[in-house]
């Protein structure tokens, strides 16, 4: 159980992890900042976490995690718990999400995410947290485009409710694209947003292992080393074509197991 698997250590959250290149992100036009992850890394939602912790120096800041919308009562009631510990016995007990079904979301690393946001929300009380991913049924006959334009539509719809926050989000690496993927005929999420208002980040592989689940078993699983192993930090130079404003590179990766076996 999630409320069994970590000590009950205080998050410390006074002082930012550097990110090098992360004032680039700071621009008074851009609304949204997104970071697209190969889910299951230790290093991604602690470097995500980093980059929030310097956007609340910027003004408001409303953060946007690849969870079912369903679940915000959930995120609600473990950002406002009394203590870390009743905080993870609620998570421990939703009894769905990726808590449940290891896609990397619910990693050791995200709920090391989740208490830091918890952490950062008591000395910033305007600090938001939202779950985005749509409910929306599955229909035959309609693509994953028509989920990627709900998802746009979510992100959006918070934008418009804090108009004066910058929006943190984290989310799987195809919905963050800024272009429709041809060979899938897929038009991703980030699309669906004010490309001007938008810097969208790619978190290169370096190396390493993600935690990931495959056809009939879940593991550490190896990444390929597909950029300059030595770059760190944010740079902001069109990638993948233009379907990324810039990378944000960590080095070689860890594989971060499940928090909830």
């Amino acid at each position: 159980m999630i409320a069994t698997l970590l000590t009950a250590a205080l998050v410390s959250s006074s002082t930012c992890a550097p990110v090098p290149g992360a004032e680039a992100l700071w621009n008074d036009d851009t609304r949204y900042v997104v970071v697209g992850e190969m889910h299951g890394t230790t290093e991604t939602p602690a470097a995500f976490a980093a980059l929030v912790c310097a956007a609340r120096a910027q003004g408001p800041v409303t953060v946007a995690l690849e969870f079912s919308e369903s679940m915000q009562p959930t995120l609600d009631a473990f950002m406002a718990a009394d203590s870390d510990e009743a905080a993870r016995s609620l998570l421990a007990a939703y009894p769905h999400g990726p808590f449940v079904h290891h896609d990397g979301r619910g990693s050791m690393a995200m709920l090391d995410l989740l208490l830091r946001l918890r952490a950062m929300q008591r000395e910033t009380p305007s600090l938001k947290v939202i779950a985005f991913a749509p409910d929306s049924p599955r229909v035959a006959g309609f693509s994953q485009s028509y989920y990627e334009l709900d998802m746009g539509h979510r992100l959006a719809s918070a934008a418009r409710r804090t108009p004066d926050s910058r929006m943190m989000i984290l989310v799987g690496n195809i919905h963050a694209q800024k272009r429709m993927i041809e060979s899938r005929k897929l038009t991703p999420a980030v699309v669906h947003l004010p490309s001007s208002e938008v810097i969208s980040l790619y978190v290169v592989q370096q190396g390493g292992t993600t935690w990931s689940c495959g056809r009939d078993t879940c593991g550490a699983n190896p990444l390929p080393e597909a950029y300059d192993a030595q770059t760190r930090g944010v740079v902001l130079q069109p990638y993948g074509g233009g379907a990324f404003d810039g990378v944000l590179a960590l080095g070689p990766t860890t594989a971060s197991e499940p928090a909830k076996p």
